[in-house]
């Protein structure tokens, strides 16, 4: 969840109309950016052999730790994208949340890819049509759906708690979990997307699709879980 924009900024949504279409552009070219880099950037960890040498590195390690320590870079760079005034910093911040994220997902992929195939491409057809239906819906209703922050923030908190707990005590987190972490991330692309729409200042396009692209990621990770248990 994006930290709360300062008040006093502009929202774009005030701005003309003009205005209003170029932020648009410029943040969904950023998130097709963010996703296309991405892509590649697991194309080259699996085919360069860095993927199995990240998870071998990760042999003896405690996953929760390296979760732990992607999860504040991710944090990190959030912060960095909506609070620093320099573009520049805005940009390393999307490119390292990119990089954090494309390791994030390293052992999913391996496992998806050897023992699921085609789920892979399932998923992310699946992942981006459901995130353009909830962008149309923020879009053309132009509803306010600032009510689901309060929903998400807690639900993201058992849902981390769960996760926690099934790491330490060993047991399985099921398919109805997926499911509903797959509705999580829904709500969580409509909340950021009407958030954007709403209260975004012109200025922070490359917050705006760094928001975006994470929610997208969340879809996709899940999406990809409930997926991987039906094979």
């Amino acid at each position: 969840m994006q930290p709360q924009m300062q008040t006093s900024y502009r929202p774009v949504a005030e701005s003309s109309q003009a205005s209003r279409a170029e932020f648009l552009l410029k943040t969904y070219a950023h998130v097709v950016a963010a996703l296309s880099a991405f892509a590649l950037l697991e194309i080259a960890l699996f085919k360069s052999g860095a993927a199995e040498a990240f998870l071998r590195m990760l042999g003896g390690t405690s996953w929760l730790l390296v979760m732990g320590a992607l999860v504040l870079v991710g944090w990190l760079c959030t912060f960095t994208a909506h609070r620093v005034q320099s573009l520049t910093l805005q940009y390393v911040a999307l490119c390292a949340y990119v990089v954090m994220e494309a390791l994030v997902f390293v052992p999913l992929l391996y496992y998806a890819d050897a023992n699921a195939p085609g789920t892979i491409s399932s998923a992310a057809y699946i992942t981006l049509a459901g995130f353009a239906g909830l962008t149309a819906v923020a879009y053309f209703t132009r509803i306010d759906f600032s009510f689901l922050r309060a929903v998400l923030i807690w639900a993201g908190i058992c849902a981390l708690i769960a996760v926690v707990a099934g790491a330490i005590l060993g047991f399985e987190l099921g398919t109805w979990c997926s499911v509903a972490m797959v509705a999580l991330a829904g709500g969580s692309a409509l909340y950021n997307t009407s958030n954007i729409l709403l209260r975004y200042p012109e200025d922070r396009y490359v917050a705006a699709a760094l928001e975006l692209f994470g929610s997208v990621a969340m879809m996709f990770w899940y999406v990809l879980r409930l997926l991987n248990r039906r094979r």
